[in-house]
């Protein structure tokens, strides 16, 4: 039976404690014992059911943790502060002085700032690979390779993974395939394509509200064991903790992701199909033109489609930041970083999110002056919005 990723979220039940339909909120730091033996054994991590310290992990916490390994598809999730708190820990638990990763050169600007400068301190080196051609992955594999790094659908770019092909390439070579899937909840689930951790960003489409910063690690049992261990684990050693009242929102939130996905896909397609018809240069996994759009298709849970983000390049930085400021004049949207909000936000990656790449490698990749990152929000007259965002075009001299 096909993956149903909304149906198992659904499926979840779970009562406050007097009844209540929402799970009631843990807000406690720390909890109590009826024995010194349960502590004794709690701190050994023997003690099913116990919680420790929040730091560790609370009930709130672990409403979210199963809701979303539910959504991947995976035994088990342990949520985290930020995405960074999610992805940082996991590469440190898999990777010690003297190990290599092979990750994808177009990934977000923070992991790649952490890949390239902050883990060499610890002799941890990264090759960055374009991550689309698969035997120059596989060439970039050396003896000290312990992780594939990539993003489903990679920021800002939009370049699609083939996470099959990775993940025959890292059981092949005996590696841990780590999938940021923050641009692709629902449509993708990089679990059941082989998958051996999948992160999120919380903070974007699945919270979808831009009030709240969080990450999620799901995988397997022992991975999530080993991660909260408090010996030696990484999330719990790096304290990346998410607060419960934050779990609390983000799990009530997560009960419209799968309508509020099928929303931004339409729009984003809607909207795609018509600057492309215009004449923009215009990158979207849903248009026939993307070099990787049957390979997505290929991959997709069809319901949510294609994912609500894309991007245009009108040429030039100082056209960009024009048309991105009367676009918010106009009330389009905000010029803003992040993504997954109700309404449209829009930057230039370069000179933003993606800043920390050196302006040669960017070069490299792709990633111009001129190229307009779009998250599409949940417009309801989509109709209109092109519209006005045409006018926007023609004023500024885009079209």
């Amino acid at each position: 039976m096909k993956f149903k990723p909304a149906n198992k979220i659904q499926d979840l039940q779970y009562f406050g404690e007097f009844g209540g339909v929402n799970p009631s909120i843990s807000d406690s730091s720390t909890y109590t014992f009826l024995s010194a033996k349960t502590m004794f054994d709690t701190f050994e991590g023997n003690a099913d059911g116990c919680y420790l310290y929040s730091r560790h992990t609370s009930p709130s916490n672990l409403y979210l943790g199963e809701a979303l390994a539910e959504m991947e598809g995976t035994e088990t999730a342990n949520v985290a502060g930020s995405g960074m708190g999610a992805i940082t820990p996991v590469l440190l638990q898999l990777c010690g002085a003297g190990d290599h990763i092979v990750s994808s050169r177009t990934i977000y600007g923070g992991t790649y700032a952490f890949l390239k400068n902050f883990t060499p301190k610890l002799n941890i080196n990264t090759t960055f690979v374009d991550i689309t051609k698969l035997d120059v992955v596989e060439n970039a594999i050396t003896e000290n390779t312990k992780v594939l790094y990539c993003e489903s659908v990679s920021n800002p770019l939009l370049e699609v993974a083939d996470i099959k092909g990775l993940a025959a390439l890292a059981k092949k070579h005996n590696l841990k395939l780590v999938v940021d899937n923050t641009f692709s909840p629902l449509s993708i689930a990089p679990a059941q394509l082989g998958a051996d951790v999948v992160v999120h960003s919380l903070t974007k489409f699945i919270n979808g509200s831009s009030d709240t910063v969080g990450g999620v690690v799901c995988g397997t049992q022992q991975f999530i064991d080993d991660l909260r261990n408090v010996n030696d684990g990484a999330c719990m050693l790096l304290g990346s903790t998410m607060d419960s009242l934050r779990a609390s929102s983000i799990l009530k939130n997560m009960r419209t992701l799968h309508i509020r996905m099928k929303q931004h896909s339409m729009n984003a397609m809607y909207l795609a199909e018509k600057f492309e018809a215009d004449g923009l240069k215009t990158v979207y996994p849903g248009l026939a033109s993307h070099p990787s759009h049957e390979l997505f298709t290929s991959m997709m849970n069809e319901e949510y489609g294609y994912g609500g983000m894309l991007t245009i390049d009108v040429g030039s930085l100082t056209k960009a930041n024009e048309l991105m400021e009367l676009m918010q004049n106009k009330n389009l949207g905000y010029l803003a970083v992040s993504l997954g909000f109700y309404k449209t936000l829009f930057s230039a990656p370069g000179s933003s999110t993606s800043s920390e790449i050196p302006e040669d490698e960017q070069e490299q990749m792709g990633l111009t002056d001129g190229l307009i990152r779009f998250s599409i929000g949940l417009d309801n007259d989509i109709e209109r919005t092109y519209e006005v965002m045409k006018d926007c075009m023609k004023q500024v001299g885009v079209l």
